[in-house]
């Protein structure tokens, strides 16, 4: 079944964030990456106690990103992390963690992130997008070209919605990755429904 991924960027909620949180988690993605990148690492662990207490309720795993060594004091075992990051983790390391991901931004990125052990990976920008503005997207096509070159689950960020959703599994993705329509929608389930919807169309 195709996955659909809930990246996080607090700024975005018109409410606060542990209830926009809690309405997301209702709604069930099948992960939620906690990104919040302009925090301190001590900001970051305490939303991130907050953000598991929620995401747990609701059976949700939740993603560390970036801040490994947080994700370990926490006993998280799920990393999403920056390449340059993971290139520079010892295998002890990544032994801590049951799943870690990462970012690719190019089918050389996908290939390395597969040598390196990574257990998926994001592909994007797909298309155009307000988090990347004037920045054309890479397209569906670069995206079958990183599913191809991996065997690894590949997922698609930038742009993506319940309009071009089906675009991005039809080009082989496993799943899709969407920031501001979980952020900001106020019916949160009835956008996860629609989602779903339209990728198994």
């Amino acid at each position: 079944m195709c996955k659909i991924i809930c990246i996080t960027n607090r700024k975005l909620c018109r409410a606060g964030f542990p209830e926009q949180l809690k309405k997301i988690a209702a709604a069930r993605p099948d992960m939620v990456i906690l990104r919040e990148k302009d925090m301190s690492e001590k900001e970051y662990s305490e939303l991130t106690e907050i953000s598991t207490e929620i995401c747990k309720g609701y059976g949700v795993p939740l993603a560390v990103n970036s801040f490994w060594e947080t994700a370990s004091e926490l006993g998280i075992k799920r990393v999403h992390l920056p390449l340059h990051i993971l290139r520079n983790m010892s295998a002890d390391d990544k032994a801590q963690f049951d799943v870690i991901g990462t970012s690719c931004h190019s089918v050389e990125d996908a290939i390395e992130a597969q040598a390196l052990g990574a257990g998926y990976i994001i592909a994007g920008h797909i298309f155009e997008t307000d988090c990347k503005k004037g920045l054309a997207g890479r397209g569906t096509g670069f995206l079958s070209e990183v599913c191809k070159a991996v065997y690894l689950p590949v997922y698609a960020i930038g742009g993506i919605s319940a309009d071009n959703a089906a675009e991005c599994i039809r080009a082989g993705a496993d799943g899709i990755c969407l920031m501001s329509g979980f952020m900001q929608a106020e019916e949160v389930s009835l956008f996860t429904d629609t989602l779903r919807a339209r990728i198994t169309i």
